[in-house]
């Protein structure tokens, strides 16, 4: 029961990490040291699973997914989400420089605990969290694109943010609105379909929900693979992911563009302030 409860609270602190753009729900669970057990989890989905529920039955397949932890995890998750809409979204908006800093030294952190992980550093090592920087950091530094109502692109927009729950130092959320999908995925469907459910945005979620799936089935298969093949350079490059992505977490920063409608009028919320900022620009203290 005691090991339930934590893995509960460290999917709760993965579910407020979710809500703060910039902050990835896979750094957490680096951290908190369950990335590769959530890995295999994830992992074990699969059409496997019916040949295992066909010989073992539900007790197979709970115990295949390793079902107890991934409960817990969910749960946390859902709690950590709410506290994160109502809290953690509260003291973005009153103590932004506070909250900013908070998580620039968590991230700065765990990157140091992550390499020391890696018990030999060589050229490939070096190379690699090179890479994995650069990556991250030129993520942080792109401009939102235009994005596109057509199906296959929605399906390649789940499959490429679902990389927040995988990847540390990369937000989902951020990804989509690279993409040019926040907007149309959150506001004009999401929420519609959740009121109304209308057909048309309700096939739009599912396809959008296929592409999650697709791409946490394909990503957690490769990264399983490789931290048991190549371990170090996987850590190298995930280190350099966090070490990448500090550039969209400094805390020091002023709004350049704003969500905008299709006319090209800043999205705003009921008291007048802009909805959601799209880019920034860093300063210095």
């Amino acid at each position: 029961m005691t090991k339930l409860i934590r893995n509960a609270v460290k999917g709760m602190a993965m579910g407020i990490a979710e809500v703060i753009p910039g902050v990835s729900g896979g750094t957490i669970a680096f951290i908190t040291g369950i990335y590769e057990q959530l890995l295999n989890s994830i992992k074990a989905f699969g059409p496997g699973l019916f040949t295992t529920f066909r010989e073992s039955g539900i007790k197979g397949v709970a115990q295949a997914i390793n079902a107890p932890f991934l409960m817990s995890l969910a749960v946390g998750m859902v709690f950590g989400i709410v506290i994160g809409v109502f809290g953690v979204s509260y003291l973005l908006e009153n103590y932004p420089t506070l909250v900013w800093a908070f998580f620039f030294g968590l991230i700065i952190a765990s990157a140091i605990y992550v390499g020391k992980q890696i018990d030999r550093w060589g050229i490939g090592e070096i190379v690699l969290l090179l890479i994995g920087t650069f990556v991250a950091f030129g993520i942080t530094v792109l401009a939102p694109a235009n994005g596109s109502t057509a199906l296959p692109f929605v399906y390649l927009s789940g499959l490429i943010a679902i990389s927040a729950l995988i990847l540390p130092g990369i937000s989902g959320s951020f990804i989509l609105l690279l993409m040019g999908m926040y907007s149309f995925i959150i506001t004009d469907t999401l929420r519609p379909a959740l009121r109304t459910l209308a057909p048309d945005k309700l096939l739009i979620m599912f396809v959008f929900a296929l592409g999650c799936l697709t791409g946490l089935m394909t990503l957690s298969r490769v990264l399983s693979w490789t931290f048991k093949k190549y371990r170090n350079l996987t850590l190298a490059i995930l280190t350099g992911f966090m070490l990448g992505s500090l550039n969209k977490i400094w805390p020091w920063r002023v709004p350049t563009e704003w969500l905008r409608d299709q006319a090209g009028a800043i999205l705003l919320k009921e008291d007048g302030t802009p909805k959601k900022i799209l880019m920034e620009q860093n300063v210095f203290p």
